[in-house]
């Protein structure tokens, strides 16, 4: 009795936990303050000096740093080790001192490529943008945090205790120090590394500290806070003073360039200007970078091997992020932990283009953390993208466009997702595009060796001709630069490491196994529909095609459970290639292969019967005739297409095995397999939790009789009436 309560109260936990994640999907985002690209066109309009200081302050130095490799060129030295880490220095100061946070976005994102900018040494220099791009004044710090929580202080000061627990160590000797020991509201923490910064970045830089617990603590949050977060290691994250108006300043310069290329290249480049303005702005508020945290958390936060740190949205402020610590080891992570961490990041980045719509767009080196666990953490959730419902789908029909070729598809998803103005250019669009995915898959023409920058790069060149009316959607553009980040960290752990490759068994497990029975996404519908059947037309199934889905998604099976034992066996793994087509067909996604499934299984079983009776009246003479009905005609082509199939899933209950024993391996495995069902039927709660699925299993084969019956008995007719078979 108390197993049976215990799994009932695992099962209700799980409910739970997908009811949440599904409520958590369907929030919508905090409203995106601070970016208005008309008003910041029309204030830096009016201020040509300070766009030109920028301007020069940019590019003068950059100009010099190019006219120096130049000249290392030119007297033969480039190639040497310490000229090319003095340039790539240089190059990394440049980029910290110009204060640009686009460029400093940008140099971080580089570091990940050393196959784009060509230079391994450059690309570690890059690296240290992630966490050290020179600190502001820590006492500076001190002042904006104790502004943006002075909402807090008269609470403290009403709190009699509270005050006088604040006035301790007079005598602190440094004015941080005296500033941070003496103020109410800085004294709610318990600073590390003598309350300066341990880490700074583009935006701001950050603080490590511990909430102290007291009564201090409890006037300004409240009890039920200060028990939650008293005691607790915390990371504060300030923001830089000056970082709003460098932004704002950036983007001008960006929307600028953007307006004026536009007008010879053609594309919506102003469109794609402002998307990163929206997420560059969006980094900005951490109100709204705490409400990512929270949503991030709740739909990734409990699975396994992957940590997400908990915001303290109670202390956090516009300028101000106050959030849980997490110790571990930045990217790039070598060996076959590395692969592991990589593996998770790519399941992950799957689920949320397919499942939860909410990306990640910022997963650079600094904000990916393998823990001492083993887990992947991750932080920083201001860059987060959140992608519409026919975009994530527009996508997924665009790689399974082109795995299989289907420049169909591929052709309407690119018209839905806004690539294409002009229906009419479809015809000359298919060369183009071949020969771009030709190109960036390195010439080989595989999808799976497909890279993605070298993809953006093409896709650009193609509008930069403007011939067709094509541009890349701004949402596009983001993903690809989260993709082209995460490419990086895959290539740094494994050189011959392919993102389509690895994430294409992902996208189908997610297909054709569904967590929950909500209903199926339209769009997904039609895709699924036009992909496993016949023409697109709910007759037929396309059993080729299903079964290398089965095949590829099972390989996603062994990284998808990050629990399963290495120890485990052929037999153990390979069963969820069954699990995962029975739980498809029973759920509303695979709804619509119930009806050409039963149609098929009943004129493959009639035209194994009708076979045996053909050989049967052969073999007797004519002597013995079928019955009324039978003797009916036979297709081959699907009898062999369903032969390969079952294969297929036979296939999944051997154990490995040489080849000179793989016919008693097989029976070996059947056997286990029904000894698995005797024992389903038998305890109560493996049947309760496999009703559903032995419910269709039953209702099929109820349905195929039926069917069988039908077809015999309209031949049966027929023959008598002697009318033509149709």
């Amino acid at each position: 009795m108390a197993l049976s309560s215990g799994a009932t109260t695992s099962r209700n936990n799980a409910k739970t936990t997908l009811s949440i994640r599904n409520s958590m999907i369907k929030q919508q985002p905090m409203p995106l303050v601070g970016y208005e690209a008309d008003k910041i066109i029309h204030r830096y309009d009016r201020r040509p000096l300070e766009v030109g200081w920028r301007l020069n302050s940019l590019s003068l130095p950059l100009l010099g740093w190019y006219m120096a490799l130049l000249m290392d060129k030119t007297l033969g030295i480039d190639d040497q080790e310490a000229v090319q880490r003095k340039r790539g220095m240089e190059l990394r100061l440049h980029l910290v001192r110009s204060g640009s946070v686009v460029l400093i976005k940008s140099g971080q994102a580089l570091s990940l490529r050393p196959d784009l900018i060509r230079n391994k040494i450059w690309a570690e220099e890059l690296g240290k943008l992630v966490d050290a791009v020179g600190s502001f004044p820590d006492v500076d710090a001190m002042d904006i945090m104790k502004g943006q929580l002075s909402d807090l202080l008269p609470r403290i000061q009403a709190a009699p205790s509270a005050i006088k627990q604040k006035k301790k160590n007079p005598s602190a000797s440094s004015k941080l120090t005296r500033m941070v020991a003496k103020d109410p509201i800085l004294s709610l923490f318990e600073f590390d590394n003598d309350n300066r910064a341990v880490a700074s970045a583009s935006i701001g830089q950050v603080y490590k500290a511990k909430i102290r617990r007291g009564p201090a603590l409890e006037a300004a949050i409240g009890k039920k806070a200060a028990d939650h977060w008293g005691g607790r290691t915390v990371a504060i994250k300030i923001q830089r003073p000056d970082a709003a108006a460098a932004a704002s300043l950036d983007m001008y310069l960006i929307r600028r360039a953007a307006m004026w290329l536009s007008k010879f290249r053609g594309g919506d480049l102003p469109a794609i200007a402002d998307q990163f303005g929206m997420q560059l702005f969006g980094e900005l508020d951490y109100i709204r970078e705490a409400n990512n945290n929270e949503r991030f958390r709740a739909l990734y936060g409990d699975w396994n091997n992957v940590q997400v740190p908990e915001p303290c949205t109670i202390l956090t402020r516009s300028k101000v992020l106050v959030q849980e610590w997490v110790d571990g080891q930045k990217g790039p992570w070598l060996g076959d932990s590395g692969i592991d961490m990589v593996r998770l990041g790519l399941k992950c980045s799957v689920d949320q283009l397919l499942h939860t719509g909410l990306f990640h767009s910022d997963p650079h080196r600094g904000n990916l953390l393998q823990t001492s666990e083993g887990s992947l953490a991750f932080l920083d959730f201001g860059m987060m993208a959140d992608v519409t419902e026919e975009e994530r789908y527009g996508l997924v029909g665009l790689l399974i466009g082109l795995q299989n070729k289907d420049l169909p598809l591929v052709t309407e998803n690119l018209l839905k997702l806004g690539f294409l103005e002009d229906t009419t250019q479809i015809d000359e669009l298919i060369p183009r595009l071949r020969l771009a995915v030709k190109n960036a898959t390195g010439g080989t023409g595989k999808i799976s060796d497909l890279n993605f920058s070298r993809l953006q790069a093409e896709l650009d060149k193609i509008s930069r001709e403007n011939v067709l009316k094509f541009k890349t959607p701004p949402f596009f553009t983001i993903i690809i630069r989260s993709l082209t980040i995460l490419e990086g960290f895959a290539l740094s752990v494994d050189p011959k490491f392919r993102l389509v490759r690895g994430s294409y068994p992902y996208v189908l497990a997610q297909l054709l196994s569904p967590e929950d029975d909500q209903a199926t996404p339209e769009e997904l519908k039609k895709i699924l529909v036009r992909l496993l059947t016949v023409n697109g037309e709910e007759k037929e199934v396309e059993w080729e095609r299903l079964t290398d889905f089965l095949r590829l998604a099972q390989k996603a099976a062994s990284t998808y459970d990050p629990s399963l034992d290495d120890t485990d066996d052929k037999v153990s793994l390979s069963r969820q290639t069954i699990d995962m087509f029975l739980k498809f067909l029973t759920s509303k996604t695979g709804l619509f292969l119930k009806k050409p499934l039963v149609l098929e299984l009943a004129e493959t079983i009639d035209g194994m019967a009708s076979a045996s009776e053909s050989n049967l009246m052969r073999v007797s003479r004519g002597l013995l005739r079928p019955l009324p009905g039978g003797n009916g005609p036979v297709n081959t082509r699907r009898m062999e297409e369903l032969r390969v199939f079952v294969e297929t899933l036979q296939n999944a209950l051997v154990i490995e095995s040489s080849t000179a024993e793989d016919g008693r391996a097989r029976i070996e495995g059947m056997v286990s397999f029904l000894r698995e069902i005797v024992s389903i039927l038998g305890d109560d709660i493996r049947r309760e939790e496999t009703a559903p699925i032995l419910d269709e299993i039953f209702s099929v084969c109820q349905m195929v009789a039926v069917q069988i019956l039908e077809i015999r008995g309209t031949r049966a007719m027929r023959n008598i009436l002697r009318l033509d078979p149709q």
